[in-house]
C-alpha cells in the first residue's frame, strides 16, 4: 500500500481526476477538491474486457457525482475513511460496502485519507448472478442500493477478497490469481450474496436532521449550476433553499466543511476546469470559458485556478483531452 504522504508526489494531478471518466472508460465523474492547496490521491485500475478493477487512496476531502451508463453497475468497499465521508446524506464508515445500479446520479463525499477498492461490472452479469442466487425473484429488489455493513463469515470473506484485491492491484498482479473475468465474477457472487443476506442492523441510516440538510444542499447546488453564469445572491439560496441564512451555513458546514459561497466559488472554478478540459481549442478561447461560469475577473480567475489546479487555464485548454479509446488498461 502507498501511504498517503506518497500520493502527493507519485498521484493523479488534480486535472486527471476531474477528468477521471476517460480513465474509467464507463462511467462519467465529477470531483470537486474542498481542501485547499493542490489535491493529491493514489490510483491504480486493472481492466479487462467484462470489468474494470481499481483502487485508491485519497490525499484531500473531495465531493463528487458520478452517472452509470444503462449497461454497467459497480460494487464496492470502503476499506478506511474518516469522519465526514457520506453517500447521498448517509455517513460511510470503514467496513461499508455498496452497490450502485446505473439509475441517476450518485451523489459522495470522501474525507482525506480515504481509501476504497471499486469494481465496474455489466449489468447482465449481475443479473445473471442475481437469478442464481434467487431463483424465483424476477426484479433486482430495492435492497442492493443500500449501503451495508460486512458482518458474519460470509462479510469477512467479502472483506479479505477486496482487501486482496487492493494489494494485488498496488503490488502487482499475482500469476495463480490473475484478476481477469473469472475473478470478477467470483467476487461479484460474494459481494451479491453478502449483500442480500445483509439485515436491518447492517444497513446505516441517516437522522431527520441530517436528511434536512441533504435536501437543502440538493436543492441549492442545483440553483448554483443553473445559474453558474449569473451572479447569484445569498438571499436567492436562503429562499431555494427554504431556510434562513444559518439554517443553510449550518447544512453547508455540516456536510461540506465549507461556506456556501466558498462551494460556490469552488464549483466555478470545477466547472471551468471540466469546460477547458473538453473545449475545442480552436473554437473557445479560457475568456469565454471562464465567462460562461461567472469568472468575471479574469486575472483572479487565473491565480485562483492555479493555486487549485497546479497550471494555469490556457495550458488545461491546451493539452489534448484523453480520449476513451487512448485510456488503455489504466
Amino acid at each position: 500500500m502507498t501511504a498517503v504522504n506518497d500520493a502527493c508526489n507519485e498521484g493523479l494531478k488534480a486535472c486527471d481526476l476531474m477528468t477521471l471518466c476517460s480513465v474509467l472508460r464507463v462511467c462519467d465523474m465529477e470531483i470537486m477538491p474542498l481542501d485547499p492547496g493542490k489535491p493529491c490521491a493514489y490510483f491504480e485500475s486493472h481492466a479487462t474486457q467484462q470489468a474494470m478493477f481499481c483502487s485508491g487512496t485519497t490525499g484531500f476531502s473531495f465531493r463528487g457525482r458520478f452517472a452509470l451508463p444503462a449497461e454497467w453497475c459497480l460494487l464496492g468497499y470502503i476499506h478506511d475513511t474518516q469522519k465526514g465521508s457520506w453517500c447521498h446524506g448517509t455517513a460511510l464508515e470503514a467496513g461499508m460496502a455498496f452497490t450502485v445500479l446505473p439509475e441517476g446520479i450518485s451523489e459522495f463525499k470522501l474525507a482525506a485519507q480515504t481509501r476504497l477498492s471499486v469494481i465496474l461490472v455489466r449489468l447482465n452479469d449481475l443479473k445473471e448472478k442475481f437469478s442464481e442466487q434467487e431463483p424465483y425473484s424476477v426484479e433486482l429488489p430495492s435492497r442492493m442500493l443500500s449501503l451495508f455493513r460486512l458482518s458474519g463469515q460470509g462479510g469477512n470473506a467479502l472483506r479479505e477478497h477486496y482487501e486482496q484485491t487492493y494489494r494485488r492491484l498496488f503490488y502487482g498482479h499475482s500469476q495463480s490469481s490473475p484478476l481477469n473475468g473469472d475473478e470478477a465474477r467470483l467476487l461479484l457472487g460474494e459481494h451479491l450474496e453478502v449483500c442480500l443476506a445483509a439485515q436491518s442492523e447492517d444497513r446505516p441510516s441517516y437522522s431527520r436532521g441530517r436528511h434536512t440538510h441533504y435536501r437543502i444542499l440538493q436543492r441549492v447546488e442545483h440553483f448554483m449550476r443553473a445559474n453558474i453564469r449569473h451572479d447569484i445572491y445569498l438571499s436567492e439560496l436562503c429562499m431555494v433553499a427554504g431556510a434562513s441564512e444559518r439554517a443553510l451555513r449550518y447544512a453547508f458546514n455540516d456536510l461540506l466543511g465549507v461556506s456556501p459561497y466558498r462551494y460556490l466559488s469552488m464549483l466555478r472554478l470545477c466547472t471551468a476546469c471540466r469546460g477547458l478540459s473538453r473545449a475545442d481549442v480552436g473554437r473557445r478561447s479560457v475568456k469565454s470559458v471562464a465567462l460562461s461560469c461567472g469568472l468575471w475577473d479574469l486575472s483572479r480567475f487565473a491565480d485562483n485556478y492555479h493555486h487549485m489546479f497546479g497550471e494555469l487555464p490556457h495550458d488545461t485548454l491546451m493539452r489534448t483531452p484523453l480520449r476513451i479509446s487512448d485510456a488503455g488498461e489504466a
